[in-house]
């Protein structure tokens, strides 16, 4: 659903967003690989919008404005029909001109599909890099992963000493050329769109344009409290940025 709705993105500063199912980003979607979609976009806001999902599909569910189901007009619905393919890391975005202002406002999410044969277990986060320019000047005051600027500072992601850990990384922030994730005292390895059941780099940076995505596997050998942040100090000093929490599960309990 595509609504309007006030975003609380920092103490005491509100955002005007438009939103689908009325929180930034939008849903994740999951499924498996051949599985068929049916997804049905109700637009309950003043003005006309799209999805437009990244992977394979027919022209006619593509999202874009003037071909196939194009425009949902407020007030209107439409159903996006397709199968999930390529496995990988995907996202979903209005497709309507002017298309900075309908993404920047807050209309994306992740679209993930799963392997046939499953990835390796881990513990599993998706995180949305993302930034809202609240005084509508076509430059962001605010940065973030998942909407709300420096939340993990204060609460950090608990992960577990030798246990596999997968991040989900999406770049969807407007209005700048390039993002980036960087992680303090440890390395990861880097399957890019997640195409791919190898990994194409063991990194500790990675940079990504608009629209550009992978999945990141990391393990932490050391119990700590390790930052995580872009690796561009504005976008870390205006709110990009975190910590993970690495601490000692049975394993090694049992080890020490």
């Amino acid at each position: 659903m595509a609504r309007e709705k006030e975003i609380e993105v920092a103490p005491g500063v509100t955002f005007p967003a438009w939103t689908y199912n009325g929180r930034i980003p939008g849903p994740t979607l999951r499924a498996t690989e051949g599985e068929r979609l049916r997804i049905t976009l109700v637009n309950h806001s003043a003005h006309a919008h799209t999805i437009h999902f990244h992977g394979l599909h027919a022209a006619q569910v593509d999202g874009t404005a003037g071909i196939g189901l194009s425009l949902v007009q407020p007030g209107g619905q439409t159903v996006y029909e397709f199968d999930a393919e390529p496995f990988g890391l995907h996202l979903y975005h209005c497709h309507v001109t002017p298309l900075a202002h309908h993404i920047a406002k807050g209309l994306y999410g992740v679209f993930l599909i799963d392997p046939k044969e499953a990835r390796p277990e881990a513990d599993e986060l998706v995180m949305v890099m993302n930034g809202f320019d609240t005084n509508f000047d076509r430059a962001n005051e605010l940065y973030a992963v998942n909407t709300i600027p420096f939340v993990y500072m204060s609460d950090p992601v608990r992960v577990t000493v030798g246990e596999l850990v997968r991040i989900y990384l999406v770049n969807v922030l407007e209005y700048d050329l390039v993002n980036s994730f960087h992680v303090h005292g440890n390395f990861f390895d880097w399957y890019p769109t997640g195409t791919s059941m190898s990994p194409a780099e063991h990194t500790d940076t990675v940079m990504l344009c608009q629209g550009q995505r992978g999945i990141l596997e990391i393990t932490f050998p050391r119990e700590g409290r390790f930052m995580f942040h872009a690796h561009q100090s504005e976008f870390a000093e205006l709110g990009w940025m975190g910590f993970f929490e690495a601490g000692c599960g049975p394993a090694c309990e049992k080890s020490g």
